[in-house]
């Protein structure tokens, strides 16, 4: 069966980027690894290639080298020692013109060249011998089902592959429509049940992913549903998923028991929550229930591979996350992959706009940037449909953005269906940090962070907050400090600021941080105007020890030391 881990396609060069992103749109979930100084575009950015590659391959991420077979292999060859466990390794041709499957049979390598050659319109290169004659890979079974006794396959193969017949027995179209040798009166067996059998070498035992397990109440746990499966002798691979009621969505144990079966957990919103009703309406109206002695648990078996995708709703997420000031190579790799999962977008458009083509395919819900309280609302609400929703901020959204308004909305307004939703904040870097790492280290020592927007604070509490921190000796980060309707703050901040430093202060201004049209100039405090800043601005006002020194260059880098002279 195909890995679950998302796979990594990796390029050496700009030339290979275009065919990259073409095996991406079969592969959504897929991220682009680039060789850095030679690729620009990518997701990840790597320095040396062997390091990387076998990092990923010891982690079980499937690997799309748009290179040379040769170099795969060689590079991976320390690592190369278990079938059963390496992950599907392609070498992908640079001009698209081949694709050819290294390693990986048991983990749907050769499906996986198929999906590619496909979307590049070539032939994949599989050179099996058995997935060449029979038209199907039996160590590697599609989504649905498992196979009980891979030990067992090789000698099973062999035998086919010598002329041996095989019958049969159970239901699986995969099989039948395949060009095996079937044959009722066959020496050589397949099993295709959803029941424990016992497995021997001249019968391969396959399950199907047949089984729905409800659960209705919380206090159910991973050892009671084991051993109601156990009695009733159903195979634990052939269970497609956990379902339950969304009013107990949240709760630890149903995805822990999902995890400890390798399913998803999907959730019912409306309908009969009893435990017999959900485990029908997942197996389907020709569906059977297995008796319990729990009216809490209910197990049904379908006729046919269950997808669990296709019913109820998924536990809805709400990640927040910060995609940095704005260049991209300022955005974590964490917030990559949140992007590249969600399914839904809600920001401000221009920080949307950041996102770039990590945005592609996703549904976008732009809104002004001061409806903060509306936003975070609407957030919710689509995170309780069972959406994986990113509310996207520049910056680190814990910081003047929108993790604090979610978080309000939450105190403030609580609804019933937001209990179910998986809430995260993802950090990024801020704009004060780019701004003093643009200039040296002004944060170096102790610092603050304040906002001059007096839109949701009134003027009189930012100013007390200016003095205390002045007079404390914080270095100060100000936000917000200069918009089209409002100037005269920063003015009054420099008065303010005035009393308690040396017009000789330092003061940092970075302005379009990591987007087009960046600068970062130093001045002094005295000379700190408001036509000198606007929003896009962050300002870095140094402490009675923060220091300049004049670079050789002609630059000058701005410190505020670690210890204080005595």
């Amino acid at each position: 069966m195909m890995t679950k881990v998302a796979p990594a396609v990796v390029v050496l060069g700009q030339n290979s980027v275009a065919i990259a992103r073409t095996i991406i749109s079969v592969l959504p979930e897929a991220t682009l690894y680039g060789l850095a100084g030679r690729t620009s575009g990518v997701d990840v950015s790597f320095t040396n290639f062997g390091e990387t590659l076998r990092e990923l391959f010891a982690t079980g991420t499937p690997l799309i080298g748009i290179c040379a077979a040769g170099i795969l292999i060689r590079t991976l060859a320390p690592l190369i020692c278990d079938k059963r466990q390496e992950p599907p390794v392609l070498a992908v041709a640079e001009d698209g013109s081949a694709v050819v499957p290294l390693l990986g049979g048991l983990s749907g390598v050769n499906d996986l060249a198929r999906r590619i050659a496909e979307v590049l319109d070539v032939k994949a290169a599989i050179t099996t011998t058995g997935d060449i004659r029979f038209r199907t890979a039996l160590l590697s079974p599609p989504s649905g089902y498992h196979l009980a006794n891979p030990d067992d396959a090789k000698t099973f193969i062999s035998d086919l592959l010598a002329g041996a017949q095989v019958k049969l027995e159970g239901t699986a179209p995969w099989l039948s429509n395949s060009q095996l040798p079937i044959d009722t009166q066959g020496e050589l067996t397949i099993q295709v049940t959803e029941r424990l059998v016992h497995s021997a070498a001249n019968c391969l035992v396959y399950h199907p992913k047949t089984i729905a397990i409800a659960i209705t109440h919380p206090s159910v746990n991973l050892t009671t549903v084991q051993q109601i499966l156990a009695d009733a002798e159903l195979a634990p691979a052939s269970v497609a998923g956990i379902f339950a009621p969304i009013s107990i969505a949240a709760n630890p144990s149903i995805n822990s028991i999902a995890n400890a079966f390798g399913v998803v957990s999907r959730f019912f919103t409306q309908g009969d929550s009893a435990a017999q009703a959900i485990a029908l309406a997942a197996a389907g109206s020709s569906g059977k229930l297995i008796a319990t002695a729990s009216t809490e648990i209910s197990l049904a078996i379908a006729p046919e591979p269950i997808d669990p995708n296709n019913i109820g709703q998924a536990r809805g997420k709400l990640a927040i996350i910060g995609t940095g000031p704005g260049s991209a190579s300022w955005m974590s790799p964490e917030v990559k992959e949140i992007l590249k999962a969600a399914t839904d977008l809600v920001g401000y458009k221009t920080y949307l706009d950041l996102v770039g083509a990590l945005a592609d395919g996703k549904q976008r819900h732009e809104s002004d940037n001061r409806e903060e309280i509306a936003r975070a609302t609407m957030a919710l609400d689509l995170a309780a449909t069972g959406k994986y929703v990113a509310v996207v901020s520049s910056g680190d959204p814990g910081i003047y953005a929108m993790a604090a308004a979610v978080f309000e909305v939450l105190d403030r307004h609580p609804q019933p269906e937001w209990d179910s939703i998986e809430i995260y904040v993802a950090p990024g870097i801020s704009a004060m940090q780019a701004a003093a790492a643009a200039v040296g280290a002004p944060l170096g020592h102790d610092f603050c962070a304040i906002s001059l927007s007096d839109i949701l604070k009134p003027w009189s509490i930012i100013e007390q907050r200016i003095a205390v921190a002045a007079a404390a000796d914080f270095a100060i980060a100000f936000y917000n400090p200069v918009s089209k309707d409002r100037t005269w703050q920063l003015a009054a901040t420099r008065d303010i600021l005035l009393r308690y430093r040396s017009p000789e202060t330092p003061v940092v201004l970075g302005r379009n941080l990591g987007r087009p049209g960046q600068t970062v100039k130093v001045i002094t405090l005295d000379q700190l105007t408001p036509d000198v800043a606007d929003m896009r601005t962050v300002i870095i006002v140094g402490s009675s020890q923060t220091k300049t020194i004049q670079r050789s260059d002609g630059s000058i880098s701005v410190y505020t030391p670690r210890r204080y002279a005595k």
